[in-house]
């Protein structure tokens, strides 16, 4: 049996990437609803981050 380490992190570490995430897709809300034509695939691309990032994690986890 291993013994795993636990460290400590600071706040800004743990939320470091959901708060990316959060900002990115409200950035991609915003976009969507205030622009057209290239505006509207980036906002499809910062929204469909969240989404991407919730399926790449399952995928890991399910492969352990």
């Amino acid at each position: 049996m291993s013994h795993r380490t636990r460290h400590r992190q600071s706040t800004a570490t743990v939320f470091r990437w959901p708060i990316a995430i959060g900002v990115a897709s409200i950035a991609g809300l915003v976009l969507g609803l205030t622009g057209d034509g290239a505006r509207d695939l980036i906002a499809w691309i910062l929204v469909g981050i969240a989404p991407a990032v919730i399926f790449a994690a399952l995928v890991r986890r399910t492969s352990r």
